[in-house]
């Protein structure tokens, strides 16, 4: 299980440590792709095959489905730790995440998501903000 926010930064070499706590979960490699609200999401082998499964059944006759697959699918790649823990991050998903040199590693159960340190600030505030409205909203899903 992944909990936790993490500062980190990406060297001059596109390369991040992953926190060591993540690491021994993680194995020998994962899987990194586009994340949702402009973030990356690193996924262990096995959950990312989970997710995959889900991406790769749905109806490619919906024109929603199939561009969601395509951006999830198309933009994951597998990458391994170097000796020092470290991934690294390609460009386009670095690009499609504005990463800088600061970012923040947070844990979401399943999966890490990877974000730029100030989009993740504004984005957390926000959503702190809104930690009422949220909870009634997940109220009605029976959460």
């Amino acid at each position: 299980m992944f909990i936790g926010e993490y500062k980190h930064t990406i060297d001059q070499k596109k390369r991040l440590a992953i926190p060591a706590k993540f690491r021994k979960e993680l194995g020998g490699g994962a899987v990194i792709t586009r994340g949702l609200d402009n973030c990356l999401a690193l996924y262990t082998q096995q959950e990312w095959t989970r997710m995959a499964d889900k991406l790769g059944n749905l109806p490619a006759s919906q024109l929603e489905a199939r561009g969601f697959a395509r951006v999830m699918l198309a933009g994951a790649m597998e990458v391994e730790f170097d000796q020092l823990g470290r991934i690294l991050i390609p460009d386009y998903l670095k690009n499609y995440a504005s990463l800088k040199k600061n970012v923040i590693v947070a844990g979401l159960y399943n999966r890490l998501e990877i974000w730029d340190e100030e989009r993740w600030t504004e984005y957390k505030q926000k959503a702190e903000k809104e930690v009422g409205d949220l909870a009634s909203k997940l109220g009605e899903l029976g959460i």
